[in-house]
């Protein structure tokens, strides 16, 4: 698929991940975007370089781009086009009051992952020029009601369209004269602006659930195994099926002939981890497509390389490079 997301809980690993997966690709000829929404900009960590909005070339890597969309900035973003587009349809008497209520509508629960749901229909719209976007996504709570937004809005719209259609039918049957309301109904920027609305989030679904392939990303503890296990259940709800699984901070076993009380404590670790691992096999039907193990240092360089090597996700060659290789 094109457009790749890496989802899971907080403080699982899923920048590492989808940063190493994008290397996996820009190494296969792929010409590749790693989009993160992480506010905490990790993925500039990963690759010692300062990212922003737009996209920006991977220094050192061939075929790679990477661009991290901050959260916040984007909410006042999303805030300031929906007050700019209020302005032009009400009288200049209720724009303050109306401003009002958009502020604090963008302080209620939700409004992060609307304003972030709005910049990845952006980013899949104007992806022309790249074999595969991946995405870093947020926490699994928050990606879930970000995915959920299409068929949720995608509805609340088509109600909305029907109550402004009849609106504007009373409207014309008390009109007189010359119909000004008919030619209102035909122009009207309300109506035009939602069907707009809906064209995106039917875009937005009709891509999520053709376009795009979904792995978790999990520790292997009993806490990231339940949550992963609720993602799968949501996430099926939406009719988007989850690929795969990469269990990621896995404990490195300690050699045969190492002693002590660290040594001792490792390995009672790493028998806990591997019953764990064995449970993750047999609980969910999605395979598991790598087991990681934790590095002692950050990984970013030569260990993001490994890690890239370690991710069984499938990597296809792009056409002309296919057609060459013949």
């Amino acid at each position: 698929m094109k457009f790749v997301f890496f989802g899971g809980k907080g403080g699982v690993g899923k920048t590492t991940v989808s940063s190493a997966y994008g290397l996996k690709c820009a190494r296969a000829g792929l010409d590749t975007l790693v989009v993160s929404t992480d506010p905490a900009h990790s993925t500039s960590d990963v690759f010692d370089q300062q990212f922003g909005d737009d996209p920006a070339p991977v220094e050192g890597h061939e075929n790679l781009w990477a661009m991290e969309i901050d959260p916040d900035e984007e909410v006042q973003r999303h805030m300031q086009e929906i007050k700019r587009a209020m302005s032009d349809q009400v009288s200049p008497a209720v724009v303050n009051a109306i401003d009002r209520q958009i502020e604090l509508a963008h302080k209620t629960p939700g409004a992060h992952e609307a304003a972030l749901f709005d910049r990845f229909v952006d980013v899949m719209r104007d992806s022309e020029e790249y074999d595969r976007v991946v995405f870093d996504t947020s926490p699994t709570g928050g990606t879930l009601r970000l995915l959920g937004l299409p068929e949720f809005l995608g509805d609340w719209i088509d109600r909305l369209l029907d109550k402004r259609a009849k609106s504007i039918e009373l409207f014309e049957k008390a009109a007189v004269g010359e119909h000004e309301a008919r030619r209102r109904a035909e122009d009207d920027p309300i109506i035009r602006r939602l069907e707009e609305r809906k064209e995106t989030f039917e875009f937005a679904g009709r891509v999520l659930r053709e376009e795009a392939a979904f792995y978790l990303i999990l520790n292997p503890d009993e806490l990231s195994i339940r949550e992963t296990g609720r993602a799968i259940e949501e996430l099926t709800e939406y009719d988007l099926d989850v690929e795969g699984l990469v269990v990621n901070k896995v404990t490195p076993e300690p050699d045969d002939d190492e002693g002590g009380r660290g040594a001792r404590y490792l390995r009672e670790r790493c028998r806990t981890e591997r019953d764990r691992i064995d449970e993750i096999r047999s609980a969910f039907d999605e395979p598991v497509v790598a087991t990681i193990e934790e590095r002692v240092q950050e990984v970013k360089g030569s260990l993001l390389a490994e890690v890239a090597a370690e991710l069984a996700v499938e990597v296809e060659a792009p056409p002309a490079a296919s057609e060459s290789a013949k």
